[in-house]
């Protein structure tokens, strides 16, 4: 019985260290031998001489074959936000013009519209007839008497100058401001520097700069 148990402790033994075996060998040559005292032992190596041998074939289990690794995949980068700017717009700004008007007096200035500074002036001095009427009826034509009041409003006579020439005429006007800006009162410059910059700003879309 203890010599049973002996040799279930050496197969033991001897199993648990075929199994620690690296994993490529897969058959294993079990030697049982038999000394002449009785004595089983069980190994990996052949029997001695005298020993009876015995040997047993022992097949290793083989690991079960790995799946397939699943291929490492690099996330898409991000899609960038589109940015769609605003179509720039050219604006073309036309020249202002410049007239010229002359008053009846032969006084000439400058507008920049070309309907002219408006007079009141009574109808016989554009060339209307006056009449004026007496007890009798109509005393003529060329009379003036009480009745003869009639009036209305005339513009002065302009005309538009050539853009060149409306060029001069704005560098010529800045000039006489910062000129005037140098004596003037304190009020009085506030209004120039308001004047002289409407003016370059006309110079620069008009005429091409200062």
């Amino acid at each position: 019985m203890a010599a049973a148990c002996r040799i279930q402790a050496v197969s033991c033994t001897v199993l648990l260290g075929l199994a620690a075996l690296p994993a490529f060998a897969q058959d294993v040559t079990i030697y049982r031998c038999v000394d002449p005292k009785g004595h089983v032992t069980l190994r990996d190596t052949p029997c001695t001489k005298d020993e009876k041998q015995e040997t047993r074939t022992m097949h290793r289990p083989t690991d079960a074959p790995r799946g397939p690794t699943a291929a490492k995949t690099t996330p898409a980068p991000a899609a960038q936000p589109v940015v769609v700017y605003p179509r720039e717009r050219e604006m073309y700004v036309p020249a202002r013009p410049l007239y010229e008007c002359i008053t009846p007096d032969g006084v000439t200035y400058t507008s920049d519209t070309g309907e002219g500074n408006p007079r009141y002036v009574p109808l016989w001095t554009i060339g209307y007839p006056s009449y004026a009427f007496g007890g009798g009826g109509m005393v003529g034509t060329n009379y003036i008497g009480p009745y003869a009041n009639a009036a209305t409003f005339v513009r002065d006579t302009c005309y538009m100058l050539p853009q060149e020439e409306v060029c001069d005429r704005v560098r010529d006007r800045r000039d006489a401001i910062r000129t005037r800006f140098f004596n003037a009162m304190p009020s009085e410059r506030d209004v120039l520097r308001v004047e002289e910059r409407s003016l370059n700003a006309r110079l620069e879309n008009d005429c091409g700069g200062h």
